[in-house]
């Protein structure tokens, strides 16, 4: 299953915050992203943010997942998640032939 982890900055975090947290939360995303957990990640233009495509057997698991991450067990980002799949109206196309 694939779920869009949609996380947002809650509060700010300030320098010293960063250099105790960030130098965890880079190996930590990396490793997921080496595991096949995390496909693809991004960073939001709109205001401060991350997505991440994630391929998880359940939003149970994206959830888990996400919560284990420095930034969101330390509070910093508060996460939505969105499961998505086929887009399944297409199928009517094939019926049309």
């Amino acid at each position: 299953m694939k779920v869009f982890a949609i996380g947002r900055a809650n509060k700010p975090i300030t320098d010293e915050d960063r250099k105790h947290i960030m130098p965890k939360e880079v190996p930590h995303t990396l490793k997921l992203y080496l595991e096949g957990k995390i496909e693809q990640f991004y960073f939001t233009e709109d205001k401060p943010g991350v997505v991440f495509l994630m391929s998880v057997a359940s939003v149970e698991e994206a959830k888990a997942t996400i919560e284990a991450m420095p930034l969101a067990s330390a509070g910093f980002l508060d996460f939505e998640f969105l499961p998505v799949g086929p887009l399944k109206p297409l199928g009517l196309l094939l019926q049309a032939q």
